[in-house]
């Protein structure tokens, strides 16, 4: 089980904010019933489009995914670490769950399901273009109406700030119109990168939820008309104020049975990437949202009572894995499409890496489509998996890795003679394209070894390693960095040299992977503030 400092849950009634400590980016919600169900960006890696679900906005699990590959496939066959899905919205609609989500260098997709669980459709391409993005549908009871709104990445369509408004069709399969901007950000003072936008219809009103100010130093926006075309009234809902959560923006608004009404944001924080925040969401007089405790209406909330709502189990997504069948759970991905035979399964627990075959699998692993994946966790934490490696190749290896815009790995390689070595190794930020030793290499003389990565404060890295006589660091300690707009990722992985390399041809054997488990921290390590 995750340790409960993972959780929001304080088992007293109450929740501390963030309550998911971990890069679920760019988070939307729908409620169906008693049950509440989380999306969140998942960029370049696959599976993705993750499926998170609650009773109590608190406590979530991790059920499954919505999108086994991202489309166009031979778009995604190499890493594109921050390209891919951006900023989905969920909804429930016509007894099917729907999720659409803008990538910025094809258009804007959907894709459908009967049940949360699936089976999802293909991506549909609703809206193709450069820069489309964050897009999120309306099906209006009201009026029996479909609308879609979105926003764009001036990187490819080379403007933003703006929101564009279409009709849809009631099934999802096409625009009606060529687009109406509904919100121009450079008309309005103090504004600027108006993003993200979140359509509601309540009360007689069309809402359009939408941050602006960037990601790191932004707020909440809210939008409000009597049509949807506009024009639209502004107010700021949600902003820093004199805490320490900066850029609180870009959610979902969510209502319970009971008639209460709740906001799920984002926050920036680093290597970590976009954790989620809890907001209470009521009412003025004049029905605008106010988001935040009572006593300081429009900033956020650090501690609060919990929603009104049955008490549920302390939980949160899971992180430790035994690979029971040889087969990894839900939380991982991997950093572009899969091919076939990257994991064997086998009769007993444990993961068969395959030692894939290629020059960047021994020079840059951010380039390496094969590396499994899971987020840095916020908290600090104790990293630890045992490792096999049965690939004999010289230069075959496997490890366990801090992967972002610069990286470090420790783990085990095969050296020319065909002994098993500890090797540590590193790359520096974005323009460096080989690694570097971390470490001096040393003997494994069984080929198995214990890795470890003890993450303190700032997200500083400590590696670790026991060949059968108690772990001792290695090298010096590493800082993680995320991608630009991804943060870092804990990672395992298997590669060897490709045909270019002497001995580079043929299988190169595999790499047995078992209980991974990241823990409580270490008592030296302090916690980040929460």
């Amino acid at each position: 089980m995750s340790p409960p400092a993972r959780t929001g849950d304080l088992g007293d009634g109450t929740y501390r904010n963030p309550v998911l400590a971990a890069d679920w980016s760019d988070p939307d919600v729908c409620r169906v019933g008693d049950d509440f169900y989380l999306t969140a960006s998942s960029f370049g890696r696959a599976p993705g489009l993750p499926l998170l679900h609650s009773r109590d906005l608190v406590n979530w699990t991790l059920i499954g995914h919505a999108l086994d590959r991202l489309e166009p496939t031979e778009a995604f066959t190499a890493p594109r670490h921050d390209c891919g899905v951006w900023a989905p919205s969920i909804r429930y609609h016509d007894d099917r769950f729907w999720i659409f989500w803008g990538d910025p260098d094809h258009g804007i997709h959907q894709i459908n399901a009967p049940s949360i669980r699936g089976p999802w459709s293909r991506p549909h391409l609703l809206k193709a273009g450069k820069g489309l993005i964050d897009a999120c549908p309306l099906w209006d009871e009201e009026s029996g109406e479909a609308f879609l709104v979105h926003a764009y990445a001036r990187s490819r369509a080379g403007i933003k700030n703006r929101l564009t408004g279409h009709r849809m069709s009631a099934d999802a399969t096409e625009l009606l119109d060529e687009g109406t901007l509904l919100i121009d950000g450079d008309r309005l003072p103090g504004w600027f990168t108006v993003e993200g936008p979140k359509l509601y219809r309540r009360d007689g009103w069309y809402w359009i939820l939408a941050p602006a100010g960037s990601v790191e130093t932004g707020w909440q926006g809210a939008f409000r008309s009597r049509s949807f075309f506009g024009p639209y009234e502004e107010r700021v809902i949600l902003e820093q104020g004199a805490t320490d959560v900066n850029g609180p923006h870009q959610g979902g608004w969510v209502d319970t049975p009971t008639g209460e009404d709740w906001f799920l944001h984002f926050q920036q924080r680093g290597a970590y990437g976009r954790v989620v925040h809890l907001q209470p969401m009521r009412r003025d007089a004049d029905g605008w949202p106010v988001l935040g405790a009572e006593n300081a209406p429009g900033v956020p909330v650090r501690v609060h009572a919990k929603p009104d709502l049955p008490a549920q189990p302390v939980t949160a997504p899971a992180t430790d894995d035994d690979f029971p069948g040889g087969r990894f759970g839900r939380q991982w991905q991997w950093t572009a499409n899969p091919r076939d035979g990257l994991a064997t399964a086998h009769g007993g627990d444990g993961l068969r890496l395959t030692c894939v075959r290629s020059a960047d699998g021994v020079r840059d692993l951010r380039r390496v489509p094969h590396v499994l994946t899971q987020r840095l966790p916020l908290t600090p934490s104790r990293v630890e998996v045992d490792l096999r490696l049965d690939g004999s190749t010289p230069g075959a290896r496997a490890g366990l890795v801090v992967l972002g815009d610069a990286y470090s790995w420790i783990g085990l390689e095969r050296a020319a003679d065909g002994t098993a070595r500890v090797v540590h190794r590193f790359a520096e930020g974005p323009t460096a394209d080989t690694e570097r030793d971390a470490a001096h290499p040393r003997p494994a003389p069984d080929g198995t070894a214990r890795l470890r990565i003890d993450i303190s404060d700032g997200a500083r890295c400590r590696f670790l390693v026991d060949t059968g006589d108690g772990f001792r660091p290695s090298g010096q300690m590493f800082a993680a960095l995320p991608w630009r707009w991804v943060g870092a990722l804990l990672g395992l992985f298997a590669a060897a040299p490709d045909g270019a390399v002497p001995g580079g041809t043929g299988p190169a054997g595999t790499a047995l992977f078992t209980r991974f488990r990241i823990t409580e921290p270490t008592p030296q390590a302090s916690a980040p503030p929460l």
